[in-house]
């Protein structure tokens, strides 16, 4: 499971490195164009990189929850003894996992009601942009998978050399 979880996250994070990449030459590039060389823009250049920055939020919600980077109000399970706390916590837990299945379900069904509708400049059917939305709670839900029982029971977060939730918390 460990190799999985390796794997899981890394191929997640490199996919966030490629996007914010491409979308920073698109943007790049078409500010050199407009102001410096031929006064021109690329058309499509704002368009594909307001994609590329949906398919970057939802696709990055995953790492993000499973540092515990979201925002959260812990003053009621601080204050309350061990046993309501996990209590509290395992309410938490089912609530979130049952929004993210429900963006799944609701990123399905843009898609499918998006299929046909195309987007101004690059002509593609909105579903691919939705999509993000599906995809986006399918990784929320494996992350939140992998995390969930040292949340619940202990209040605990991934943590790494990248992000630690915890020393964040304290600066």
């Amino acid at each position: 499971m460990q190799v999985f979880e390796r794997y899981f996250l890394a191929a997640n994070r490199w996919a966030l490195i490629l996007l914010l990449a491409a979308m920073s030459v698109i943007i790049f590039t078409n500010v050199v164009m407009r102001y410096t060389t031929t006064s021109n823009s690329l058309e499509w250049a704002e368009e594909v990189s307001r994609h590329m920055m949906i398919w970057l939020t939802f696709l990055g919600a995953g790492p993000v929850l499973r540092y515990g980077g979201h925002i959260a109000v812990e003053n009621l399970q601080d204050a309350l003894p061990r046993g309501a706390a996990i209590a509290v916590r395992a309410f938490v837990a089912a609530l979130l996992f049952a929004f993210f299945g429900f963006m799944v379900w609701y990123g399905w069904l843009y898609m499918e009601r998006t299929m046909f509708q195309l987007t101004a400049v690059t002509q593609i059917p909105f579903a691919y942009i939705y999509s993000a939305m599906l995809f986006g709670g399918v990784l929320l839900i494996v992350h939140w998978l992998l995390v969930v029982r040292g949340y619940v029971m202990r209040r605990e977060f991934a943590s790494d050399a990248h992000f630690d939730a915890n020393a964040s918390a304290s600066l």
